[in-house]
């Protein structure tokens, strides 16, 4: 399946997923889950269930915000730290493949600068507060299914790129004010 496909079949599972019942959070960990190799189970998409509302309706960030990050993470994340038996020497290694060039970091935060460009918050209560009293009325339900699809399709463009490039990209807005 080619790229385009793919990233088109994973935006519109996660949108179906919605509807089916599934929260923010496990319609984009369900739908990557189930059509990418990602070398896990697709039962891990029960970790994503905690996230729905921004955290169990706390309002923080965004579940589909949250699940594209554990999607992302499936394919990108690590899973273990640089070999070495010198622990000052695999901390440095390992903080270089985080905010090195390439570095994992990079591809991470591509992931919440996309969503806030594109819907100008990241956080549940930002995004929806204007349903505060509606609670996913059909208003509110509508457009956190758009959030969803369109969430989906960044984790999926992700996903299906090249992991250096991705890697290479200069930092957006983050915490430590890091640049290229």
């Amino acid at each position: 399946m080619e790229k385009e496909e793919l990233t088109e079949s994973i935006r519109q599972r996660a949108r179906k997923n919605f509807s089916l019942g599934y929260n923010c959070a496990e319609c984009i960990t369900e739908a990557v889950f189930s059509l990418v190799n990602t070398g896990m189970h697709v039962d891990v998409k029960k970790c994503a269930t905690g996230f729905g509302g921004g955290i169990g309706l706390f309002g923080d960030t965004c579940g589909a915000l949250v699940g594209a990050v554990m999607a992302v993470s499936a394919v990108h994340g690590r899973t273990e730290l640089p070999p070495g038996e010198d622990q000052k020497a695999v901390a440095k290694r390992s903080k270089e493949q985080l905010y090195g060039k390439p570095g994992i970091y990079r591809i991470f935060n591509q992931l919440p600068n996309r969503f806030k460009e594109q819907f100008g918050h990241t956080l549940c209560r930002e995004l929806a507060g204007k349903w505060e009293s509606e609670w996913l009325c059909r208003d509110h339900a509508l457009y956190c299914r758009e959030i969803i699809t369109e969430t989906a399709g960044i984790a999926a463009d992700l996903i299906l790129s090249d992991r250096d490039t991705l890697a290479s990209q200069p930092f957006g807005s983050n915490v430590e004010n890091l640049e290229n």
